[in-house]
């Protein structure tokens, strides 16, 4: 039994879909699981991000064109550098209005860094 690349090729695009998939599903239940905004922020957007990155290799192995691998590893870039920074920045906002934290949270850095300045 002989190999062809196209099978390697859909055996690989098929993995990386359902990796994909896979870390995009834990990232909605994570929502909707997790106790608090501040939890749910980081759930959805670790395994989202990775969700997304793993489609987005998934387009690029499928395609396997330079065009669109180029923009797939552009867009991958833009995740990685917006994701992180626009939950933090959200994250922020919403601790700074009032937002409550989960009642068993233990530590409160933010707090004691705001109370000593």
């Amino acid at each position: 039994m002989t190999l062809d690349m196209g099978s390697v090729r859909d055996f690989v695009v098929t993995v990386l879909l359902f990796l994909g998939a896979g870390l995009l599903l834990l990232a909605g239940v994570g929502v909707l699981r997790m106790p608090d905004l501040f939890t749910r922020m980081q759930t959805a957007t670790k395994a989202s991000t990775l969700g997304v990155v793993l489609m987005l290799a998934a387009v690029a192995v499928h395609f396997g064109e330079v065009p669109v691998t180029a923009r797939a590893v552009a867009i991958i870039a833009f995740f990685f550098l917006t994701a992180p920074v626009t939950a933090h920045v959200i994250a922020r906002a919403a601790y700074f209005v009032g937002t409550p934290l989960w009642d068993r949270t233990v530590i409160d850095e933010l707090r004691a860094h705001r109370e000593r300045a």
